[in-house]
């Protein structure tokens, strides 16, 4: 289920697609960040970031399926993606840290919501048993949202900025 493309709407009716990411993606790409803000790069990067690079770009669009999973979100009336969610196995395969990034004047339309669902969905179907992320301490929007979707919040041990959020799937 979680592999096939979804069709769902935003929160203004904006009817979006969610689908695997393809190696075609790539030109969707300059757009998308684009409209992604230096602070928001920042939050999904930990690091400040004038402009993704093509090697960072590449490593983004290029991944092994039968160890990571990417899907995004695409505005159906105009082509133009929307959002971005990354789910890369851990060694033992059993677990996966998530990353994600959404246009930034679509922050609290239900882009981010929409993805996270479908990346949770697809880890339920690959019998992951947690799903985590790394989320900066000043990302109230990022932390409330997990919080919602049913993440556990703690503080990480190695770095006093960074909160873990971690998901039991199975």
């Amino acid at each position: 289920m979680a592999l096939n493309e979804a069709h769902v709407t935003l929160r203004d009716g904006t009817p979006v697609l969610i689908r695997r990411l393809l190696a075609d993606d790539a030109a969707l790409y300059p757009d998308f960040l684009g409209d992604v803000t230096k602070a928001d790069l920042r939050l999904r990067f930990f690091a400040s970031l004038r402009e993704v690079s093509p090697v960072l770009l590449d490593r983004l669009i290029h991944y092994d399926p039968a160890r990571a999973m990417a899907f995004i979100a695409i505005d159906e009336q105009s082509g133009k993606m929307l959002g971005v969610v990354r789910l890369h196995d851990d060694a033992d395969g059993e677990s996966a840290e998530f990353a994600i990034l959404v246009r930034s004047r679509l922050k609290g339309h239900g882009v981010g919501w929409l993805l996270m669902k479908h990346m949770i969905d697809f880890a339920k179907d690959k019998k992951l048993k947690t799903v985590r992320g790394q989320v900066l301490s000043e990302n109230a929007t990022m932390l409330a949202m997990c919080t919602e979707l049913g993440f556990h919040v703690a503080n990480d041990r190695r770095d006093p900025g960074v909160k873990t959020v971690t998901l039991p799937v199975r």
